[in-house]
C-alpha cells in the first residue's frame, strides 16, 4: 500500500487529485489527537466534475461483461487481503476502535466484496413473464446509473464498501464521500484497491471534503440516481426531503435505539455476556448498539449486579493494544455530548449504578439503573459507553417498552423458550431482531435495514440488487396485432 501521506488526496477520474479549496483538514488519531494525515479539501467544482466523469464512465461500465466486473472485484479483495495489517492499523488509528473492532470491520469489508461477486451477473439477465403465443414479455434488470455514497465515521471501511461493491458489481458508477475524519479507511484505501484492480477511470470517484465546502451538492447533483447514506436520522430526513423533491431513490440506514429485552425465563449469565459486548463494542458508537436494556423484574437485580461488575472491569486505554476494549470517542464534540447526557440524567434523578470517568479522550463505562423508559436518557441515541437498564413488570410490558421509540433498527430478546422468542421477535417493530444474541450483527446476505426513523431500504444480497438496478419490461409482438380503432 502507498504511504498514508500519498493517500491523502481525492481520487477523481482515476487520478490522485489535490483538493483545490483554500482549507485543509487534519485527520486525527482520536486517542492522542496526533495528526495522521493532512488533506487539502475538494471543492464544489471538483465534486461537480466527479459527477460528470462518473456519468460518462458509467455509460461504458454498464456495457462491461460479467467476467470484467467479477475480475475487478476479485482483484480489489485480493489487494485488501494482501494489505490486511496496514488496513486494520489504519482503522484503529482513524476511528479509535479496538483491534477486535478493526479486524471485524475489515472482515466485513471483504465479505461485502465477495458477496457482490456472486450477483454481478444479475444485470441484463432475461426473465420471461407469462404472455401469449403472439407476444413475449421479457423482464430485464439494468444498471441504475450514478450512485452518490455518503458514509459515517464509526465503521468507515465496511459501511463504504457495502454501497461501493454492489454498485460496481451491478454496472453503476459511484461518487463517494466518506466522513473526512476517517477519509483514509473510509475512502482512500478503497479507491487504491480498485485502482490496483484495474477499475476503469471514473467508475469510482472518492471525494475528501466536508459539508462546509460542498453543502448539499452530493444530494442535488442531477446525475445521481440514488443517494446511499448511513448516519443520523436528522440528516437522513434532510436527505429524504431533497431526494423526494428531485425524485431520486434513497438507501438510508439511520439512527437506532436498540432494545435488549431479558424475559422472565432468560439465562442471566449469558444475557450479561451478550449485553456487555453489545453495549460497549467500539465505545457504543454503533447505530445497532444496545441502547436500552429492558429486564424482567424477576431477573433484574441479578442482571444489574453482574452487568455492573463486568462493565467495571473492562480494560481501557490505547486501542492499538489488543487487550483494550474501551478506546476513545471519535472527537471532543462527542465526548462533550456524552458528558451532557450523563449530567442531565443525574439531574433528572436517574440512579447511577456505575460512575465512569473521563481519562484523556476516553470515557469509561457509565451504568444507570431504574431508568424510566420515557426519559430523555432512554429515548436518546447515546453513541457512547453509557448503559441504561430498565425494569419491566411483565414480559408483555417489556415488548411494549421495546417498541416505545421513534427508532426501529435492531433489537434482541433473551429467553429459554426459542419458539416464543421468535414469535415475540415479530412483535417488535424493528428491521432486525436477534433471539439470544445482542443487537450488533451484520452480514452481506441478510436484509439489513430499519423501520420507522431508522431508515429506508435494505442492504444485503439479494435486496440490494433491487435497490441498485432498474427493472425494465420489454415486450416483443411476433404477429401483427389488430387494434379496435
Amino acid at each position: 500500500m502507498q504511504t498514508v501521506g500519498v493517500l491523502n488526496k481525492s481520487y477523481i477520474n482515476g487520478e490522485w487529485t489535490e483538493g483545490k479549496s483554500s482549507r485543509s483538514y487534519d485527520i486525527l488519531n482520536p486517542y492522542d489527537r496526533s495528526v495522521i494525515a493532512t488533506v487539502q479539501l475538494a471543492t464544489k467544482e471538483q465534486l461537480s466534475e466527479a459527477f460528470e466523469i462518473a456519468k460518462q464512465a458509467q455509460n461504458q461500465w454498464s456495457k462491461s461483461t460479467v467476467e470484467e466486473r467479477r475480475g475487478v472485484l476479485h482483484k480489489a479483495a485480493q489487494y485488501l487481503e494482501d494489505h490486511r495489517e496496514e488496513c486494520v492499523q489504519t482503522i484503529v488509528k482513524e476511528t479509535g476502535g479496538s483491534m477486535l473492532k478493526a479486524n471485524a470491520e475489515f472482515h466485513l469489508t471483504l465479505e461485502f466484496l465477495e458477496e457482490a461477486i456472486k450477483y454481478a451477473d444479475e444485470i441484463y439477465q432475461v426473465r420471461e413473464a407469462p404472455g401469449s403465443s403472439e407476444k413475449l414479455n421479457h423482464i430485464y434488470r439494468l444498471p441504475l446509473g450514478v450512485i452518490a455514497s455518503i458514509s459515517p465515521f464509526n465503521f468507515p471501511m465496511n459501511l463504504s464498501m457495502r454501497t461501493i461493491a454492489p454498485a460496481i458489481a451491478l454496472g453503476n458508477s459511484v461518487v463517494h464521500k466518506p466522513d473526512i475524519q476517517v477519509g483514509l479507511s473510509g475512502g482512500s484505501i478503497i479507491a487504491k484497491a480498485f485502482e490496483y484492480a484495474g477499475l476503469p477511470k471514473g467508475v469510482l470517484n472518492v471525494i475528501l471534503t466536508d459539508i462546509e465546502e460542498i453543502g448539499d451538492d452530493m444530494l442535488t447533483n442531477p446525475h445521481s440516481k440514488l443517494i446511499s447514506f448511513t448516519g443520523s436520522s436528522a440528516v437522513g430526513r434532510h436527505i429524504g426531503s431533497i431526494a423526494g423533491q428531485n425524485l431520486k431513490r434513497v438507501a438510508l440506514e439511520l439512527g437506532g435505539n436498540s432494545p435488549f429485552v431479558v424475559l422472565s425465563d432468560a439465562d442471566v449469565d449469558q444475557a450479561v455476556n451478550a449485553a456487555i459486548f453489545g453495549k460497549f463494542i467500539h465505545q457504543g458508537q454503533i447505530c445497532m448498539i444496545i441502547n436500552r436494556m429492558i429486564v424482567h423484574q424477576d431477573k433484574y437485580d441479578e442482571f444489574v449486579d453482574k452487568f455492573v461488575t463486568r462493565a467495571k472491569a473492562l480494560p481501557y486505554g490505547d486501542p492499538s493494544n489488543p487487550a483494550i476494549v474501551i478506546g476513545p470517542l471519535i472527537n471532543e464534540r462527542q465526548i462533550e455530548k456524552a458528558l451532557q447526557y450523563i449530567e442531565e440524567a443525574k439531574q433528572e434523578g436517574a440512579t447511577v449504578a456505575l460512575e465512569g470517568q473521563r481519562v484523556g479522550n476516553i470515557l469509561t463505562p457509565y451504568v444507570f439503573k431504574d431508568v424510566d423508559n420515557s426519559s430523555k436518557l432512554a429515548q436518546t441515541e447515546l453513541f457512547a459507553p453509557i448503559a441504561t437498564i430498565i425494569k419491566s413488570k411483565t414480559d408483555s410490558e417489556a415488548i411494549e417498552m421495546a417498541n416505545d421509540t421513534i427508532y426501529g433498527l435492531s433489537s434482541s430478546i433473551f429467553t429459554s423458550d426459542l419458539a416464543r422468542g421468535e414469535a415475540l421477535a415479530l412483535e417488535i417493530d424493528s428491521g432486525m431482531t436477534h433471539v439470544n444474541d445482542q443487537t450488533v450483527n451484520d452480514a452481506p446476505n441478510i436484509p439489513f435495514g430499519g423501520n420507522k426513523a431508522s431508515g429506508l431500504g435494505r442492504f444485503g444480497n439479494p435486496w440490494i440488487v433491487e435497490e441498485f438496478t432498474i427493472t425494465k419490461w420489454v415486450s416483443v409482438t411476433m404477429k401483427d396485432r389488430q387494434y379496435p380503432f
